[in-house]
């Protein structure tokens, strides 16, 4: 990163949606990363090196992120998608290949798991952001469970949008659990209305942007459900 800075860039792009192709997150990326440091001599601290880091990039053939604990996962933060999905994105860009990428589970050196990024997205998905006992001990904390629904919400649509690697039936199901299902709608509602604006506007966007192929009119029903958000915010 530049001197002074930290990330890779792509978060605010993301976050404000003021990004119209993948092109512009690896031209964040590039930017954002393509600093060099070498000695403590003052002229070789944080150099623009843009060009040499693009054509490392373009030269790649794997991405590999390296996980070494189990505290969180990679829909807990915007680290993960941001390096690992920004790098991807970036290789794909500058190489014209998608490269094979692994995320791999270090939280027992004596029995490393290697699992690609798609599978490990799966599992995240699966044993976390759809599992009912998860979503229960969310709505324990209010406000801040409801946070944390939205968090997973835009990191996953922010892998998706680096990666390509969320499929159709997982936002499917995703909006099923945490948006449409009448009891946790009602939590979000009464604890953290915005955070339920925030998912409903990120799905919508996904189909806005077409990556998720909605083929049963969810897109339609997530704008019926902002109007009706908007319509109670104006009522308060």
């Amino acid at each position: 990163s530049k001197p002074g800075a930290y990330g890779a860039g792509l978060q605010g792009l993301i976050d404000e949606r003021c990004w119209e192709s993948r092109t512009d997150l690896a031209d964040a990326y590039l930017n954002w990363g393509g600093y060099a440091y070498g000695s403590k001599d003052e002229d070789s601290d944080g150099l623009d090196a843009k060009g040499a880091f693009e054509h490392r990039l373009g030269q790649l053939d794997a991405v590999v992120q390296n996980q070494d604990n189990r505290e969180h996962d990679l829909l807990d933060s915007d680290d993960y998608y941001q390096f690992q999905g920004g790098m991807t994105n970036a290789v794909t860009q500058f190489s014209g290949t998608e490269p094979v990428v692994y995320h791999n589970d270090h939280s027992n050196p004596a029995a490393p798991k290697i699992r690609t990024l798609k599978e490990e997205l799966n599992r995240v998905i699966r044993s976390r952001v759809l599992n009912p006992k998860w979503i229960n001990a969310m709505r324990e904390h209010g406000y801040k469970g409801a946070f944390e629904m939205a968090a997973s919400v835009d990191y996953l649509f922010a892998y998706d949008a680096t990666t390509n690697l969320i499929d159709d039936y997982q936002y499917e199901q995703v909006a099923d659990a945490l948006i449409f299902n009448p009891e946790n709608q009602a939590f979000l509602q009464e604890h953290n209305p915005h955070a339920l604006e925030e998912m409903t506007e990120r799905l919508l966007e996904a189909t806005q942007r077409g990556m998720w192929q909605d083929n049963e009119n969810y897109a339609e029903n997530l704008q019926q459900l902002l109007l009706e958000i908007d319509s109670n915010q104006e009522g308060n």
